[in-house]
This record gives structure tokens, sequence and C-alpha cells, in this order.
């Protein structure tokens, strides 16, 4: 089964030609290129973001970065981490708020990971 392409419009703006892609096209591409950080959530009425929810953001953000920085896949993390490619995956995208036993886990792997490249 084959999965619908998006249909980019072109443009030309200040004499460069870009693609112009409807958000939901773009977001699914930015998965995919593994570029994607989760949005923070919406502020209140007084300017606020909900802390729990800004919290699962910023924690996925950090690992995200990370992550990537290091040249890690999903997969690799969650190998070094012994959690499931599926459980990162919610970490990351801040739709899983992880008890501290797992949390930890993340941040061995990561150092690890990071000192092993160092040398």
């Amino acid at each position: 089964m084959r999965t619908k392409s998006p249909q980019p419009q072109y443009l030309t703006i200040a004499g460069k030609r870009v693609v112009v892609l409807e958000m939901d096209d773009y977001e699914q591409l930015a998965q995919k290129a593994d570029v994607w950080e989760p949005p923070m959530p919406e502020r209140d009425a007084d300017g606020k973001y909900p802390a729990l929810k800004a919290m699962a953001v910023s924690l996925a953000r950090d690992i995200l970065r990370s992550r990537r920085r290091l040249g890690m896949s999903q997969n690799e993390l969650a190998r070094r981490a012994r959690i499931s490619r599926q459980t990162l995956g919610r970490i990351e995208r801040a739709t899983s708020k992880p008890n501290t036993k797992v949390i930890d886990r993340i941040d061995q792997a990561l150092k690890q990971a990071e000192a092993a490249s160092k040398g």
C-alpha cells in the first residue's frame, strides 16, 4: 500500500525558489527526517505554560538534541537505555511522562555514548 505523497507548491521569494507544503505534510516529513521537535504547549490566560506539559517537552527536546548530536538512532539509544524504541518515541514526542528510573537509563546511555565518542 502506497501512502500519498505531499503535493508541494512552488514560489519564488527574494529570488529563491521555495516549496510550500501543508503543515501536516511538513510535520510528517520532518518527523521522517528526524528534525522535528515537539512544540511547547499553549500558554494559559496569564501567558504561562502548563508546568507538567512544558517539562515533558523540555525533556523530550533535550533527549532528541543529545541523541542527534551523538549521531544515534532511536533504536540505538533505546537499546543502550534498555527500553523499547516505542517508549523512547513517546518520550521524544512528549506524549509520555517517564519515571526517574527510565530518565536515568536514558541519561546514562547518552553519557556513555558521549564518553565513547571522545575516547
